[in-house]
């Protein structure tokens, strides 16, 4: 069993690096707009196995409407350590990129949008973030989670307690503008309808596998929508 478990996480992992953008094909250069001095905020967290490059196409899409974006890498991306070290490093990233007491909304694929609602829920940050949008995020966790003993996999394990904790005070998300983006045919997300949350405006696209839920363009403009 240990062997199979062991066998299925590291090919989802593959998956998820070959097709979630983690490695260096880049779109082409693009002109982007200068944000003028009062321009909007954006901050971009990426999913498991993923790092910043992943986020790449909302980013530049972002920057080509004006506005300004920065996109954290957490390390390590496997979801080896707990939820609450990884928001850690989400609100040291936002104090070091985000000008203090600036409002800024949140863009996070997947095991990044448990992320963002750790920090919104747990560090304070629902008193800075304006637009929360997230694309197909675990929120009641994922089935997958049960064939790995790592730290913050087994975090989003369903019930498991960090997401009761999440899950059961869950206030502080009705006072963003909260957008969950999400497909039924998910493979990552087990059940797809995880994604869903009653804080929520929830989304439903017909978006063919996991990764591509940062790669085609319905939801990128349905993240353009959400934050416009």
């Amino acid at each position: 069993m240990d062997r199979f478990r062991a066998t299925w996480i590291t090919a989802w992992g593959l998956v998820q690096f070959l097709f979630g953008g983690n490695h260096d094909a880049r779109p082409a250069p693009v002109r982007a707009i200068p944000p003028p001095a009062d321009a909007k905020w954006a901050v971009l967290v990426h999913g498991i196995y993923n790092s910043s490059q992943s986020m790449e196409l909302i980013k530049q899409d972002l920057k080509l409407r004006g506005w300004r974006v920065c996109a954290i890498s957490l390390k390590p991306s496997d979801a080896s350590i707990t939820f609450e070290a990884m928001a850690r490093q989400l609100d040291a990233f936002i104090k070091a990129n985000v000008p203090a007491g600036k409002k800024f909304d949140l863009v996070a694929f997947s095991m990044g949008g448990l992320v963002c609602r750790y920090y919104i829920q747990k560090m304070g940050g629902y008193e800075r973030v304006r637009r929360f949008v997230t694309l197909s995020t675990p929120n009641h966790g994922t089935l997958w989670a049960c064939l790995s003993g790592r730290a913050g996999v087994k975090e989003m394990r369903p019930n498991s307690a960090m997401l009761r904790d999440l899950n059961g005070d869950a206030s502080k998300l009705r006072g963003l503008n909260y957008t969950s983006i999400y497909t039924p045919l998910d493979l990552s997300i087990i059940p797809a309808t995880s994604s869903r949350m009653p804080a929520a405006h929830n989304v439903m696209l017909w978006v063919p596998m996991h990764p591509f839920m940062v790669l085609f363009p319905a939801p990128l403009r349905e993240v353009q929508q959400a934050l416009d």
